[in-house]
């Protein structure tokens, strides 16, 4: 698999990762052999950077995650901290990072986590001189090695992007979420601030499996998060009305290559942008971690599959969701 520079890590990573939401059983059960079973797919694959956070299944993606990257050095884990208390700025200090920094490290069974990234904190959180010393203290006292944040607005990751110390920004970024190219992607790329794309199949909206008909379960987010009830909508199918991303998946499938699927198709449209060091699709399984992983293999996509992808977006998205985020 293609490796891109993960400049502030001092390290490369594959280009596509994998999201490790899944297996925390935050979108139905998934065993721990089929956890294990996933994970084994992706390295197998070529994939060498695997996200999880504190908060996915209470611990449990961590637990796992740890339990398999053991005796498999070479790998990259992150982890994400911050949603597990309440959304307030002032819960945002330095006793805190520590202790939810120890219980990552305990979960993972490591001294130093890779890369830690506040969990899509409140927006003042990203102004605060204190928060971002006392993330350098972290990595002073070697409980983190680097850090970075996860964000649901451009306005976040820009505020980001200019501190010294920031490693990393993971944001939504797909065929649905076109507004991080214009400048998130750029200043990142000169700040030397790796680009990690996530829900960058929509919460499966581009892979093309759903229709009007498709149903999730209680515990699945795309059921009970559709309008914002339990966290950011953006979250959720990166908040395009259901039936909307369905006319525009409709729109998109004839411009997917012979021989790719759509979810590939939409993984391989990420690849291709200038300033991305990695895409972390989530799988369920080894035949979606493997074919997650295949979409490095596609040839980039032509200048005019790209016009049309931003014609459906201006036509059909862009009215919903580009001046929200």
């Amino acid at each position: 698999m293609e490796k891109r520079s993960f400049r502030k890590l001092g390290r490369d990573v594959g280009v596509v990762g994998l999201g490790a939401w899944q297996l925390g059983a935050d979108w139905g059960e998934v065993s721990e052999a089929d956890a294990h079973a996933t994970l084994q797919a992706a390295v197998d694959a070529g994939v060498t950077f695997i996200d999880t956070a504190d908060v996915y299944g209470d611990g449990r993606s961590e637990q796992i995650i740890g339990s398999f990257v053991k005796d498999r050095p070479g790998l990259t884990v992150f982890t994400k901290m911050g949603r597990r208390v309440a959304q307030e700025p002032e819960n945002y200090r330095l006793d805190n990072f520590r202790a939810w920094t120890d219980r990552s490290r305990a979960n993972l069974g490591v001294e130093t986590l890779d890369l830690v990234q506040l969990h899509c904190p409140p927006t003042p959180v990203y102004s605060s001189d204190e928060v971002f010393d006392s993330l350098d203290t972290l990595v002073q006292e070697k409980r983190i090695a680097a850090y970075g944040v996860s964000v649901e607005r451009v306005d976040e990751a820009l505020t980001a992007i200019a501190r010294p110390g920031v490693a990393s920004v993971q944001i939504i970024l797909n065929a649905f979420r076109l507004k991080p190219l214009e400048r998130v992607l750029p200043a990142a790329a000169e700040a030397g601030v790796g680009i990690i794309a996530r829900v960058p199949l929509a919460s499966g909206l581009l892979s093309g499996r759903y229709d009007e008909s498709t149903t999730f379960g209680a515990d699945d987010h795309r059921n009970y998060n559709r309008h914002g009830e339990a966290f950011d909508v953006g979250e959720t199918f990166s908040g395009v009305d259901f039936r909307v991303g369905l006319d525009a998946v409709s729109r998109l499938r004839p411009l997917v290559p012979a021989g790719a699927t759509m979810a590939q198709f939409a993984l391989r449209w990420i690849i291709d942008q200038p300033g991305l060091t990695v895409v972390i699709p989530g799988a369920r399984n080894p035949e979606q971690a493997r074919a997650n992983a295949a979409a490095a293999d596609l040839s980039p996509l032509p200048a005019e599959t790209r016009e049309m992808i931003a014609a459906v977006y201006d036509e059909l998205i862009r009215p919903q969701v580009h001046d929200k985020w």
